[in-house]
């Protein structure tokens, strides 16, 4: 096998080598599950939770094991209609015992994302598929590759016949095997480093929301640090209706403040504004022109780890869509109220 010049670039430096280091120990940790069945996205998304590894090492480690390693058969699409109910799907493949199914979907939220299509945390995690994102489909097992190569290539071909609108028929031959969803399964992932390096933190559990007092005033808040890279979920939408004459840049005004306020609070967390089926990046948008009027429904959304004070945000939120807007601008520019 011949190299590049700089192939091996990565390793001259000593942050390059550990960390490279730590990406192959990761890999090795996982292949012991996979040889007891075990289904890569369950995995890989231990890791993540754990801070074991990173989103951008998703795709390599999929390539590397799934495809380089095991073989198994895969295709992609771009969807042709958003997909938001996915009891039929995710029922369908957990009939599949005979064949470990993995997806992987580029979210416009929360980035490059894995699946395990049999575990209903994954699907929740989602919340949904959108037209034209592109989903790719993992079909095979740790056994036999080529000996079964077509059981492999008829069970992607369902999976991604499921995504284009069909209803195809489940053979009897992916109804036997050892690829059974085990959602209590305990330590999914098998540590084979020092004690040292282990990661002993446990996980934060999630707390509920709780009801919103008036506003109070600002405080100054010091500059959050950005959260590092972890296995986000994204909540449903939620949404406000728009009860001011129109939602104009005093309303705008409001909104900044009050998701300025909750991400203080909740660095970690990210807020997500949707209008007519489109993302909007900028709130300003939301007035331009005059194109939300009383009677519209704005929807947003919530996504991180930890995920808290919904509630109470959209509570906040429809005051700010609201001719009470003007509550939250009567402080310092540059203060951020105390909301939560």
């Amino acid at each position: 096998m011949s190299y590049g010049n700089y192939e091996f670039e990565v390793f001259s430096s000593k942050e390059g080598f550990n960390r490279s280091l730590s990406h192959f120990q990761a890999v090795s940790d996982v292949l012991g599950d996979l040889e007891d069945y075990d289904n890569l996205a369950d995995l890989l998304s231990e890791l993540l939770s754990e801070k074991e590894i990173d989103q951008i090492q998703l795709a390599p480690t999929i390539q590397a094991l799934l495809v380089d390693k095991y073989g198994y058969s895969y295709d992609s699409l771009n969807l042709p209609d958003t997909i938001s109910d996915f009891a039929n799907l995710r029922g369908e493949i957990a009939t599949w015992k005979a064949v470990d199914i993995v997806i992987t979907y580029l979210h416009p939220e929360l980035g490059f994302t894995v699946i395990n299509p049999k575990n209903p945390a994954h699907w929740d995690q989602v919340r949904e598929l959108k037209r034209n994102e592109l989903v790719t489909v993992y079909s095979g097992s740790i056994r036999d590759a080529e000996k079964n190569r077509k059981l492999f290539d008829s069970a992607l071909k369902l999976v991604i016949d499921m995504f284009l609108g069909k209803k195809p028929k489940t053979p009897d031959t992916l109804r036997k095997g050892k690829y059974v969803f085990r959602e209590n399964k305990p330590e999914p992932v098998k540590k084979t480093r020092a004690p040292a390096k282990k990661k002993t933190a446990a996980p934060r559990k999630q707390s509920s929301a709780v009801s919103a007092p008036a506003v109070k005033a600002p405080v100054k808040a010091a500059e959050p640090e950005p959260a590092p890279s972890a296995n986000k979920r994204m909540t449903p939408f939620y949404s406000v209706p728009v009860t001011n004459e129109l939602f104009h840049n005093g309303n705008v005004e409001a909104w900044k403040k009050i998701i300025q306020s909750y991400q203080t609070k909740h660095p970690d967390l990210e807020v997500y504004i949707f209008y007519d089926g489109e993302k909007i990046n900028d709130i300003h948008a939301l007035f331009k022109w005059g194109k939300v009027k009383h009677g519209s429904t704005i929807l947003f959304s919530v996504a991180g780890e930890n995920i808290q004070d919904v509630a109470k945000l959209q509570r906040y939120l429809r005051q700010g869509a609201s001719p009470r807007f003007e509550d939250f601008l009567r402080f310092p520019v540059n203060t951020v109220l105390n909301l939560f």
